[in-house]
């Protein structure tokens, strides 16, 4: 019997190598891939400012790490719900400090570093989340977060296939073209998130995922040599349709569903001369977690599994 509808990810001609500085942004999905690659000995840098959910607030982010541009006292925000932490609206909430001067200090320590590592990656590993974005009133800028404050202060506003589409096109264009002074031409691959966000039901979380699958499509279509995308939301849809595959929310990929998927992914974008590499890397990282418990004079050690994510 078929128990399952397998997905065919294909070959990418776009590869990632253990030699290689990779760049992860996106969804905290992007979070979870990017924790295993760097125990796995990749050369990674991911979410520098947090997860980031819509394709302005990528590009946003991929503009700020290539100039390098400090960010500023009016660019700290007081947050919400009570809080007297200060953040920007460019950084997850995990980035506020107590303080504007401590905000600063850290944010532009990471971003000088994540700048560093940005100008000389060769691969950038982009997970769309939503196409809701939230519009600052007072501004009219696009946010990545909140940051808590009153939902009145904030239009929210799906973008329109052509919109998502051209601002992924515009970054694929500028940083795969040569065209930026100091920076090494990139390569990208793109994926939608296999988590679901239900705050639209279930319909709407489908409108948004059509509108973000539809704008890879039209990207990887223009830049056919640089960019490919790969299906992580169609295996989890399909491959993993089981409720035993997520979390307890019911929305999160397990850990298993992440292990599964990243298989994938290496069967579709790392070369086969480099898996022995890699699977001695997997067994050199699990002997590190390895913390023996003595009974008796024998010893037991912790699983080897992945941390749950």
């Amino acid at each position: 019997m078929k128990l399952q509808t397998p997905v065919d990810v294909g070959r990418s001609n776009v590869r990632i190598s253990l030699n290689d500085k990779i760049m992860l942004l996106g969804s905290c999905f992007s979070d979870n891939v990017g924790e295993k690659m760097s125990q796995l000995g990749f050369d990674v840098c991911v979410n520098p400012f947090g997860p980031l959910y819509n394709p302005v607030s990528l590009t946003n982010a991929i503009g700020r790490m290539a100039s390098g541009f400090p960010f500023r006292e009016e660019e700290c925000v007081r947050m919400g719900a009570g809080s007297d932490m200060i953040c920007s609206f460019s950084h997850h909430t995990a980035a506020a400090r107590e303080d504007s001067a401590t905000f600063l200090a850290d944010a532009n320590a990471g971003l000088a570093a994540a700048h560093d590592f940005f100008i000389e990656a060769d691969t950038l590993i982009l997970t769309l989340g939503t196409a809701w974005t939230f519009r600052w009133n007072e501004s009219g800028e696009t946010v990545s977060n909140c940051l808590k404050r009153p939902a009145a202060e904030f239009t929210r506003e799906r973008l329109s296939l052509a919109n998502a589409a051209a601002v992924l096109k515009s970054v694929v264009f500028r940083f795969t073209s040569g065209r930026v002074p100091g920076v090494k031409p990139k390569k990208f691959i793109l994926t939608v998130s296999p988590i679901r966000h239900f705050k639209d039901g279930a319909h709407g979380n489908q409108i948004s995922k059509s509108i973000l699958l539809m704008a890879a499509e039209a990207v990887c279509e223009a830049f056919p040599e640089s960019c490919v995308y790969f299906p992580s939301y169609e295996i989890m849809m399909d491959e993993l349709r089981d409720y035993r595959f997520y979390a307890e929310d019911m929305l999160h990929p397990s850990s298993q569903a992440v292990d599964y998927i990243w298989e994938r992914f290496c069967d579709f974008a790392l070369p086969e001369n480099e898996r022995p590499a890699l699977e001695e890397n997997r067994k050199a990282f699990l002997k590190s977690r390895h913390r023996p418990l003595m009974f008796g004079g024998s010893s037991k050690s912790n699983s080897g599994d992945f941390p749950q994510h």
